[in-house]
């Protein structure tokens, strides 16, 4: 059973491999229209965190899968554009991992600069688990009374819900992404399990482009953040105009405290 299943995921990989890919200049402009309807000029995609839950603890550091849900896992960075296709995934860091740490794991981490994958102006969005950055503007981790900040996180939850509606989308298509029934007991079979995690994604981003959409009426989807956004804020654009005005400015005084001898990312 297992040569088999090797058989079918190698002949996954080599025939849709392409499945998963960033965006090229036109696609980036694309996305980036629509995520300026929703008040965000310059995003070209959405990232995210997700357990996937295996179903016994790992042989070998073991303690580093036990995740905050009190469950063993692994932590699986997803980025998505607004058709909920899957453009970069990273899966290897363990599941006690903060979203903020597996992205600096990520081999995406060191190219956020790069002109080949954003054009100028251009940036993903994400939680307030991750850190502001020049291409990743994320939600305040804390608002205090500043409605603006409120209003803010609230219009970026809503664009965001892409994401969530993709990790949904994937763990109903496939059932295996809610629990991993694999034993961890040595790196192969741990890359064993982001090869079928991998495979997930692109048999994803492949009936997406057929055009196969999934009906949520007639196959709900779990979403993993249940928390209640309320409506959009009144003004939606003016108020995403002067939050992304506000983290702008703050990106620039990162940067140049990065750029100090001895500064500390913010």
């Amino acid at each position: 059973m297992v040569n088999y299943t090797n058989r079918v995921m190698t002949a996954i990989e080599s025939a849709m491999g392409h499945e998963i890919a960033w965006p090229d200049h036109q696609e980036r402009a694309v996305n980036s229209a629509h995520f300026a309807g929703l008040g965000f000029p310059g995003c070209i995609g959405l990232v995210d965190g997700t357990l996937v839950k295996l179903s016994q603890r790992a042989r070998d550091d073991g303690e580093t899968y036990f995740d905050r849900k009190s469950n063993y896992s692994m932590n699986v960075q997803v980025i998505c554009d607004q058709n909920k296709r899957v453009i970069y995934f990273f899966a290897r860091p363990h599941g006690s991992y903060h979203d903020l740490t597996c992205l600096r794991r990520s081999s995406l981490w060191g190219r956020l600069g790069s002109a080949q994958l954003f054009d100028s102006g251009q940036y993903l969005l994400g939680d307030s688990g991750y850190i502001l950055l020049d291409r990743l503007v994320c939600s305040y981790k804390r608002t205090g009374d500043d409605m603006d900040k409120v209003d803010f996180n609230t219009c970026i939850a809503h664009a965001r819900v892409g994401n969530e509606h993709c990790i949904g989308i994937l763990k109903a298509r496939w059932h295996s992404l809610k629990e991993i029934r694999t034993q961890l007991r040595n790196p192969a079979e741990n890359a064993y399990v982001i090869r079928w995690i991998r495979c997930c994604f692109i048999l994803h981003n492949f009936l997406i482009w057929r055009s196969d959409e999934w009906s949520e009426d007639d196959h709900p989807i779990e979403l993993e953040t249940a928390d209640d956004m309320g409506p959009p804020p009144q003004g939606a654009r003016e108020c995403n105009r002067r939050g992304l005005e506000r983290r702008q400015a703050v990106q620039r005084t990162c940067l140049e405290i990065n750029r100090r001898p001895g500064g500390v990312l913010c």
